[in-house]
């Protein structure tokens, strides 16, 4: 790695070289876990190079080949595990400067990866009436070209699935890491080489999205005595198809009341609660839904206050990994997990697990769309102890048939299936010869004997001193 040469080929391209800045770029969200706080927290690249367009782009992956400068990725650094941090120093990436929307069309949207996700829908809104059909939580901050590497879905997902799922992305410019940089269109099955590889084999460098009808979304939030009955409400409505939903999460007691600071105020303790987005011309009939239940309509920003509104956020960020944020800034000794609940008996697998851990692990419930059913995926917050106590609630979980998705690694597969992903990994040796995309973050690129039957964390050869 030559650092020094690799700064004589990039004249006319933002480069900063700040320890301060260089160490705060090469952060993301990764403190969510204790563990990775351990192991990634000395982590830091050499440079953070900003390229303006993708002719920038290339020449910077040109010059990296040519100097063996390892380049990682980021976006805005939102992600939580761990996979825009670069674990072989080099080059940090920075895309949040390629943020230009070219098109805004009728179902679609093309715009660059450093597009925020907040700003793309304001700007399909002002056009046509349009929005994103997903976003994540931190949508305000994230960027759509970070969403699609280290995504998987959220906000929308209770009507669209993840973004996996076939259609939720449309088209994708990507751009190989080698002597001379190829610039590939990739569409349809092809999507899925690079879809949540972190950036490990291929650059993004434009986006195209679907987009559908943009509505002024009401934010309810509903309450409940007990845990299950809310359970059960969330599950019910998600099958409704008359009631056109954009978001529907369950977060059990204590977490809203002791977390939830400024919707204290329409909270009791005790509450469990199904937090909401329901398009305006589907409210009343929610409304009369929700009369079946033995429930409280805690929050319904349609009929609130204008003064009761004002400092509010909104709903969608008391969920998905906003949970876990506004927990962590009450007791930093919180932490989470990422569960799924195969379908179709998600409801007995929550309640069992919910009843076992309970005062340990706090229930939080994404209800989403899955294989043409409704299930619910799940971020529960951890009371953290220690890492032995973790893997036990982790390994009793997925004995008990919820697959976890840890985000206590830094790897693809340890953070997914515990298995390598044969297509990406083909595409890699192809788009990225000599390995300098993203290093560490691919086990099967660094270790293909590698035994995913091993509970212990996989530990990347630029750690293993640290460790």
């Amino acid at each position: 790695m030559n650092i020094e040469a690799l700064r004589g080929e990039l004249e006319g391209i933002k480069v900063e070289d700040h320890p301060a800045i260089v160490k705060q770029k090469s952060r993301d969200f990764y403190w969510y876990s204790p563990v990775l706080k351990e192991r990634l927290d000395h982590v830091t690249g050499d440079l953070v190079v900003s390229p303006a367009n993708e002719a920038e782009l290339i020449r910077v992956l040109k010059a990296c080949f040519r100097h063996d400068v390892p380049v990682t990725p980021r976006g805005a650094g939102t992600g939580n595990y761990g996979q825009a941090m670069p674990l072989s120093g080099g080059a940090v990436l920075s895309l949040a400067d390629m943020t230009q929307i070219t098109a805004i069309e009728p179902g679609r949207v093309i715009c660059g990866p450093g597009a925020i996700i907040a700003d793309i829908d304001k700007a399909a809104r002002a056009h046509s009436g349009q929005e994103l059909r997903m976003f994540s939580s931190t949508a305000k901050t994230a960027t759509i070209g970070g969403f699609i590497a280290g995504g998987s879905g959220g906000i929308g997902s209770i009507r669209w699935g993840g973004l996996r799922n076939l259609g939720n992305v449309i088209r994708l410019r990507v751009v190989t890491m080698e002597a001379e940089p190829r610039v590939l269109e990739l569409t349809g099955k092809e999507l899925h080489k690079v879809m949540h590889a972190y950036g490990t084999n291929g650059i993004i460098t434009e986006v195209e999205m679907p987009l559908t009808s943009a509505y002024d979304w009401v934010d309810v939030i509903v309450a409940f005595d007990d845990f299950m009955p809310a359970v059960r409400f969330a599950d019910a409505l998600g099958r409704e198809d008359g009631i056109l939903l954009k978001l529907d999460t369950v977060i059990s007691a204590p977490a809203p009341y002791d977390y939830f600071s400024r919707h204290r105020k329409f909270l009791e303790p005790g509450d469990n609660l199904v937090i909401l987005m329901v398009a305006p011309h589907a409210l009343d009939a929610l409304l009369t839904f929700a009369e079946q239940y033995e429930c409280r309509i805690a929050f319904n920003s349609a009929a609130a206050e204008p003064a009761d509104l004002a400092g509010l956020p909104p709903a969608y960020e008391l969920t998905w990994n906003h949970t876990t944020l506004r927990a962590l800034k009450i007791d930093p000794a919180i932490t989470y997990l990422q569960v799924h609940y195969p379908p179709p008996d998600h409801l007995a697998l929550v309640e069992k697990l919910h009843t076992l851990f309970e005062g340990e692990v706090i229930s939080h419930l994404e209800f989403t769309r899955f294989d043409g059913d409704v299930t619910c995926s799940a971020l529960p917050l951890v009371r953290y102890s220690d890492e032995a106590r973790l893997d036990e609630i982790i390994a009793t979980f997925e004995k008990t048939g919820a697959p976890i998705f840890n985000p206590h690694r830094y790897t693809l597969e340890e953070g997914g299936m515990k298995r390598s992903d044969a297509n990406q990994l083909a595409f890699k040796r192809e788009a990225d010869p000599k390995g300098l995309l993203n290093p560490g973050k691919m086990i099967a690129w660094d270790n293909p004997e590698h035994d995913f039957g091993d509970s212990r964390i996989w530990l990347f050869k630029g750690l293993q001193k640290a460790d």
